[in-house]
């Protein structure tokens, strides 16, 4: 057997889109178009090329949530395997896994096979990460899902290990609402059997100046990403967004916390998407509302994570407090204690 056909060999792909979820996809973006102010999920930021730019992103100097949770995970991703001892990983979100790796180094030094489960809307960057994964690790056995979050955690696999942890980082917990945020902890509880982890990584409140310079960085790079969700709406769709008549604009919300992006139409326009047989009008200045990314009070989301029968065994910050990872066990409920 060629190292090729070995690695295939220890690859599955399960593909959890369908034409009943791109329906459920083009449903949502007009509840958003329709609502006062106008709002976009931003899923619709990862396309391929969209992935490509957030990884670029996570490079740039004033975005700090990359390299903070990564050097969290460096010192303590040993401490992570032990504490939970083997288990298969799944990561929601998991784009090139460049953090995931240091969990997987960790983990590679048990006996038992290495198992991972990464999950991603963007098919491209999916597939790429898991040929250089399975080349890297050769006790690994990769399950690849490319999907939303809510596909994977309602469809997720039989583990192929007793125990199994979840893992969420970049933060991206935070660009829920509150009504989201409930939803998706509740699907996790669901998606886990009593004693199994969730590995979560946060943005923690700070000087809004340091967030703001994070979503509006020099080289414009988040600019593009931001924008760019427009061209994906323009060929999955069939829309009419031009670009050059939208700019980018990102503060922090001091009330709600949260940082908060837009796409500020220039000009009054009418946008068209086809394929969902739907129009609007915006009104120059008016604003499409792309992201929000909630920071968070640790005290606060400990007691929120226990409400939803996970119990913090470890929670990390970095030397500043900018950033944490708590790790959580799935505690049983009522009707689930022997």
């Amino acid at each position: 057997m060629t190292t090729v056909q070995s690695e295939l060999s220890r690859l599955r792909w399960i593909t959890l889109n369908s034409s009943e979820a791109l329906i459920r996809e083009g449903e949502d973006v007009i509840q958003g178009l329709e609502q006062t102010p106008k709002t976009l999920p931003c899923r619709y930021f990862y396309d391929d090329r969209g992935s490509q730019f957030f990884e670029q992103i996570c490079d740039l100097p004033e975005y700090y949530p990359t390299r903070t949770e990564q050097s969290i995970l460096e010192t303590y991703a040993s401490e992570i395997a032990q504490l939970t001892g083997a288990c298969e990983l799944v990561e929601l979100g998991s784009g090139s896994s460049r953090k995931t790796r240091l969990l997987l180094e960790a983990y590679s030094q048990f006996s038992d096979p290495l198992q991972y489960c990464p999950i991603d809307v963007s098919a491209g960057i999916l597939k790429t990460t898991a040929l250089e994964l399975l080349h890297q690790y050769p006790k690994l056995k990769l399950c690849g899902l490319a999907g939303t979050y809510e596909q994977a955690l309602d469809q997720l696999p039989p583990a192929e290990l007793e125990n199994r942890m979840l893992i969420f980082l970049g933060s991206t917990i935070g660009n829920l609402s509150e009504a989201e945020y409930q939803q998706f902890l509740d699907r996790v509880r669901k998606a886990l059997q009593p004693g199994e982890f969730f590995l979560l990584g946060v943005d923690l409140q700070k000087d809004p100046a340091i967030l703001e310079a994070a979503y509006n960085d020099a080289q414009g790079i988040t600019a593009a990403f931001n924008l760019n969700s427009l061209s994906h709406l323009n060929w999955r769709f069939q829309g009419n967004f031009n670009l050059e008549q939208f700019d980018h604009w990102a503060f922090y919300n001091t009330t709600e916390h949260q940082i908060e992006m837009h796409l500020r139409s220039l000009v009054t326009q009418t946008i068209a998407l086809e394929a969902l047989a739907f129009q609007t009008t915006l009104q120059a200045g008016e604003t499409i509302r792309t992201e929000i990314s909630r920071k968070f009070h640790l005290p606060t989301l400990v007691k929120t994570l226990e409400t939803y029968a996970f119990q913090p065994l470890q929670v990390w910050t970095d030397p500043n407090n900018w950033f944490g990872l708590l790790l959580c066990q799935r505690q049983c409920i009522s009707d689930e204690c022997p």
